[in-house]
């Protein structure tokens, strides 16, 4: 279980002069899931504005159709913007619980158009309206960083939603349900990447512990694998 955790890169970390390079780098080195965190100024507490579909566009065209691509909306208006974000290519749409007023309709809209659905909680958000979505969801993140909030250290804390989490998940797929997937985000590093793969997480993003200006996107991603094996 440990060494099968999934490591993909979030971009906000890259260059974006250099990104389309960053983008062929991370490929070459195997990575063949893509993060793409979208914030509109509005939603995530230090109002910070990254990117929209245009840019996620021009990704899906550098990388082609191999690549998975999911996009992170922390935004106010997922329910009225998420085919933009279809539009631009991705494979997977994944809005925060907090933010969706109507997250079933949401699921049903997406799948309606072939795009995945996800949904991620915040720190301090209560576990319980995940697992009562957990049966048409295709994935569900948890923050291990408040969303916006820059400099942050890795919250341990919350180990136990990620547990119930991953109970839930698996009792689920042994009576022949959705085969939900389980990700984490913030402040993973290749020194916690063991325990977080130990909890059960299938899938975490890596942004500075990625791309960064230390070594390369294959070292630094050999280094994390090489931590998960020891």
């Amino acid at each position: 279980m440990i060494v099968n955790m999934q490591i993909t890169p979030s971009i906000l970390t890259a260059d974006f002069c250099r990104l389309g390079e960053t983008l062929d780098e991370a490929i070459d080195a195997g990575i063949d899931w893509l993060h793409m965190d979208v914030m509109d100024g509005n939603w995530v507490v230090n109002r910070t504005i990254t990117f929209g579909p245009a840019l996620i566009k021009s990704v899906r065209e550098r990388v082609g159709s191999d690549v998975f691509i999911d996009c992170h909306l922390m935004i106010t208006n997922a329910e009225e913007t998420w085919e933009q974000y279809a539009d631009a290519g991705v494979n997977m749409v994944i809005a925060h619980i907090e933010a969706v007023e109507d997250f079933p309709s949401l699921i049903s809209n997406l799948h309606n158009s072939n795009v995945l659905s996800g949904c991620v909680l915040n720190p301090d958000t209560p576990v319980e309206g995940a697992i009562s979505l957990l049966r048409d969801l295709d994935l569900v993140l948890v923050m291990s960083v408040v969303p916006g909030k820059g400099g942050q250290s890795f919250i341990p804390e919350v180990e136990e939603k990620v547990r119930i989490l991953r109970r839930e998940i698996d009792s689920q797929i042994e009576n022949g349900g959705r085969k939900t997937k389980l990700m984490i985000d913030g402040g993973i590093k290749h020194h916690n990447a063991k325990m977080v793969a130990e909890w059960g997480i299938d899938v975490a993003v890596v942004g500075s512990g990625l791309i960064n200006n230390k070594g390369t996107i294959s070292e630094n991603l050999e280094s994390i694998i090489s931590a998960m094996e020891t």
